[in-house]
Protein backbone atom coordinates (compact mmCIF):
# COMPACT_ATOMS: atom_id res chain seq x y z
CA UNK A 1 0.00 0.00 0.00
CA UNK A 2 1.15 3.43 -0.79
CA UNK A 3 1.66 5.97 1.24
CA UNK A 4 -0.85 8.14 0.00
CA UNK A 5 -2.89 5.43 1.30
CA UNK A 6 -1.75 5.42 4.75
CA UNK A 7 -2.79 8.84 5.29
CA UNK A 8 -6.05 9.16 7.37
CA UNK A 9 -6.97 12.13 5.33
CA UNK A 10 -6.32 10.88 1.99
CA UNK A 11 -9.58 10.11 -0.05
CA UNK A 12 -10.09 6.83 -1.19
CA UNK A 13 -10.59 6.25 -4.75
CA UNK A 14 -14.65 5.69 -5.72
CA UNK A 15 -13.56 3.01 -7.71
CA UNK A 16 -12.18 1.55 -4.43
CA UNK A 17 -14.98 2.30 -2.36
CA UNK A 18 -17.46 0.85 -4.92
CA UNK A 19 -15.20 -2.53 -5.28
CA UNK A 20 -17.92 -5.53 -4.51
CA UNK A 21 -14.91 -7.84 -3.33
CA UNK A 22 -13.83 -5.27 -0.79
CA UNK A 23 -17.77 -4.13 0.19
CA UNK A 24 -18.06 -7.79 0.81
CA UNK A 25 -15.60 -8.17 3.33
CA UNK A 26 -16.53 -5.26 4.84
CA UNK A 27 -19.78 -6.69 5.80
CA UNK A 28 -18.34 -10.19 6.75
CA UNK A 29 -15.53 -8.57 8.94
CA UNK A 30 -17.74 -6.03 10.31
CA UNK A 31 -21.13 -8.44 11.30
CA UNK A 32 -18.35 -10.87 13.33
CA UNK A 33 -17.22 -7.86 15.37
CA UNK A 34 -20.78 -6.63 16.09
CA UNK A 35 -21.47 -9.82 17.20
CA UNK A 36 -19.36 -10.67 19.43
CA UNK A 37 -18.46 -7.83 21.18
CA UNK A 38 -16.64 -8.42 24.24
CA UNK A 39 -16.63 -5.58 27.13
CA UNK A 40 -14.55 -5.40 29.92
CA UNK A 41 -16.40 -4.79 33.52
CA UNK A 42 -14.60 -1.31 34.55
CA UNK A 43 -17.47 0.17 37.10
CA UNK A 44 -16.36 2.04 39.30
CA UNK A 45 -19.23 3.55 41.21
CA UNK A 46 -23.54 3.47 40.92
CA UNK A 47 -23.35 3.40 36.88
CA UNK A 48 -22.15 -0.09 37.67
CA UNK A 49 -25.75 -1.56 39.63
CA UNK A 50 -27.20 -0.46 35.34
CA UNK A 51 -24.63 -2.47 33.63
CA UNK A 52 -25.22 -5.27 35.97
CA UNK A 53 -28.99 -5.07 35.72
CA UNK A 54 -28.60 -4.46 31.94
CA UNK A 55 -26.71 -8.17 31.61
CA UNK A 56 -29.27 -9.85 33.70
CA UNK A 57 -32.59 -11.20 32.18
CA UNK A 58 -34.58 -8.59 32.29
CA UNK A 59 -32.89 -6.64 29.97
CA UNK A 60 -30.19 -9.12 28.27
CA UNK A 61 -28.14 -7.67 26.37
CA UNK A 62 -26.85 -11.01 25.33
CA UNK A 63 -29.69 -10.27 22.31
CA UNK A 64 -27.09 -7.88 20.75
CA UNK A 65 -24.00 -10.52 20.83
CA UNK A 66 -22.14 -9.02 23.92
CA UNK A 67 -22.67 -11.52 26.52
CA UNK A 68 -19.48 -12.55 27.16
CA UNK A 69 -18.26 -9.77 29.60
CA UNK A 70 -14.62 -10.56 30.35
CA UNK A 71 -12.31 -9.64 33.51
CA UNK A 72 -9.03 -8.99 31.22
CA UNK A 73 -7.92 -6.67 28.83
CA UNK A 74 -6.30 -9.14 26.55
CA UNK A 75 -9.82 -10.56 25.69
CA UNK A 76 -11.34 -7.89 25.53
CA UNK A 77 -12.29 -5.35 22.81
CA UNK A 78 -14.86 -2.83 24.64
CA UNK A 79 -13.76 -0.80 27.76
CA UNK A 80 -17.11 0.40 29.26
CA UNK A 81 -15.94 3.14 32.29
CA UNK A 82 -19.38 3.02 34.52
CA UNK A 83 -18.94 5.68 37.80
CA UNK A 84 -16.45 8.14 38.82
CA UNK A 85 -12.72 8.70 37.15
CA UNK A 86 -10.54 9.48 39.89
CA UNK A 87 -6.66 10.66 39.40
CA UNK A 88 -5.89 7.49 41.55
CA UNK A 89 -7.93 5.53 39.11
CA UNK A 90 -7.15 6.65 35.92
CA UNK A 91 -3.39 5.31 35.34
CA UNK A 92 -4.65 1.89 35.65
CA UNK A 93 -7.56 2.88 32.82
CA UNK A 94 -4.94 3.70 30.51
CA UNK A 95 -2.26 0.95 31.51
CA UNK A 96 -6.16 -1.65 30.77
CA UNK A 97 -6.52 0.54 27.48
CA UNK A 98 -2.86 -0.11 26.41
CA UNK A 99 -3.15 -4.16 26.95
CA UNK A 100 -6.60 -4.81 24.98
CA UNK A 101 -5.62 -5.68 21.10
CA UNK A 102 -6.74 -3.21 18.58
CA UNK A 103 -9.60 -3.60 17.31
CA UNK A 104 -10.81 -1.41 20.53
CA UNK A 105 -13.53 1.09 21.89
CA UNK A 106 -14.12 2.73 24.49
CA UNK A 107 -17.96 3.97 26.13
CA UNK A 108 -18.14 6.63 28.69
CA UNK A 109 -21.29 5.75 30.80
CA UNK A 110 -22.74 8.34 32.91
CA UNK A 111 -21.83 11.69 33.76
CA UNK A 112 -18.99 11.07 35.93
CA UNK A 113 -17.36 9.38 33.10
CA UNK A 114 -18.21 11.38 30.00
CA UNK A 115 -17.32 14.63 31.84
CA UNK A 116 -16.82 14.48 35.77
CA UNK A 117 -20.80 14.78 36.86
CA UNK A 118 -21.16 16.44 39.35
CA UNK A 119 -17.90 15.63 40.94
CA UNK A 120 -16.47 18.09 37.83
CA UNK A 121 -14.78 20.31 40.29
CA UNK A 122 -13.03 17.80 42.84
CA UNK A 123 -9.50 18.05 43.92
CA UNK A 124 -9.28 14.07 42.58
CA UNK A 125 -11.52 13.67 40.27
CA UNK A 126 -10.78 13.66 36.37
CA UNK A 127 -13.12 15.87 34.45
CA UNK A 128 -14.00 12.65 32.00
CA UNK A 129 -12.44 9.88 30.54
CA UNK A 130 -11.82 11.36 27.35
CA UNK A 131 -9.09 13.12 28.50
CA UNK A 132 -6.67 10.37 28.53
CA UNK A 133 -8.24 7.70 26.00
CA UNK A 134 -10.33 8.24 22.86
CA UNK A 135 -14.05 7.49 23.78
CA UNK A 136 -16.30 6.02 20.88
CA UNK A 137 -19.56 6.20 22.53
CA UNK A 138 -20.67 8.79 25.69
CA UNK A 139 -24.29 7.06 27.26
CA UNK A 140 -25.73 9.75 29.51
CA UNK A 141 -27.59 9.73 32.84
CA UNK A 142 -26.65 9.74 36.48
CA UNK A 143 -26.65 6.96 36.56
CA UNK A 144 -28.44 5.82 33.20
CA UNK A 145 -31.03 3.55 32.60
CA UNK A 146 -30.33 0.21 31.18
CA UNK A 147 -32.13 1.05 28.56
CA UNK A 148 -29.82 4.23 28.06
CA UNK A 149 -26.93 1.98 27.92
CA UNK A 150 -28.61 -0.26 25.15
CA UNK A 151 -28.66 2.28 22.89
CA UNK A 152 -24.91 3.12 23.25
CA UNK A 153 -24.30 -0.31 22.57
CA UNK A 154 -26.21 -0.09 19.77
CA UNK A 155 -24.44 2.86 18.42
CA UNK A 156 -21.60 1.61 18.41
CA UNK A 157 -22.72 -1.32 16.79
CA UNK A 158 -24.13 1.33 14.03
CA UNK A 159 -20.67 2.09 14.06
CA UNK A 160 -18.48 -1.04 13.18
CA UNK A 161 -21.01 -1.71 10.45
CA UNK A 162 -19.81 1.70 9.14
CA UNK A 163 -16.31 1.04 8.83
CA UNK A 164 -14.34 -0.23 6.39
CA UNK A 165 -10.86 -2.21 6.46
CA UNK A 166 -9.84 0.34 3.68
CA UNK A 167 -9.43 3.36 6.38
CA UNK A 168 -9.71 1.51 9.96
CA UNK A 169 -7.03 3.18 11.83
CA UNK A 170 -5.55 0.30 13.56
CA UNK A 171 -4.23 -1.04 10.43
CA UNK A 172 -2.03 2.03 9.64
CA UNK A 173 1.07 2.73 10.16
CA UNK A 174 2.03 4.35 13.98
CA UNK A 175 -1.44 2.91 15.21
CA UNK A 176 0.26 0.56 17.93
CA UNK A 177 1.59 3.48 19.43
CA UNK A 178 0.08 3.10 23.45
CA UNK A 179 -0.54 5.93 25.24
CA UNK A 180 1.68 7.50 28.05
CA UNK A 181 0.82 6.00 31.53
CA UNK A 182 -0.53 9.07 33.50
CA UNK A 183 1.91 9.31 36.59
CA UNK A 184 0.12 10.27 39.97
CA UNK A 185 2.39 11.87 42.50
CA UNK A 186 1.39 15.22 44.51
CA UNK A 187 -1.20 15.33 41.40
CA UNK A 188 -1.86 14.12 38.11
CA UNK A 189 1.05 14.51 35.37
CA UNK A 190 0.09 13.88 31.77
CA UNK A 191 3.38 12.21 30.27
CA UNK A 192 2.02 13.69 26.91
CA UNK A 193 2.39 17.13 27.97
CA UNK A 194 6.45 16.97 28.69
CA UNK A 195 7.17 19.24 25.90
CA UNK A 196 4.95 21.66 27.60
CA UNK A 197 6.56 21.17 30.63
CA UNK A 198 10.47 21.12 28.98
CA UNK A 199 9.27 24.64 27.27
CA UNK A 200 8.26 26.36 30.76
CA UNK A 201 10.97 25.06 32.69
CA UNK A 202 13.49 26.72 29.96
CA UNK A 203 11.94 29.93 29.86
CA UNK A 204 11.72 30.02 33.61
CA UNK A 205 15.33 29.25 33.88
CA UNK A 206 15.57 32.06 31.36
CA UNK A 207 13.82 34.91 33.26
CA UNK A 208 16.19 33.82 36.86
CA UNK A 209 19.02 33.98 34.77
CA UNK A 210 18.62 37.26 32.95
Amino acid sequence: MSDSLQDPNYPIPDEMQSNVLISSVDKIYNWGRRSSIWPMMFGLACCAIEMICTAASRYDLSRFGMEVMRPSPRQSDLMIVSGTVTKKMIPVIVRLYNQMPEPKYVMAMGACASGGGPFKEGYNVVSGVDKFVPVDVYVPGCPPTPQALLHGLIALQKKIDGQSIMTVPWYREGKGEPIPVPILGPDLIDLRQTPLFKQMAQEQKQKTTA
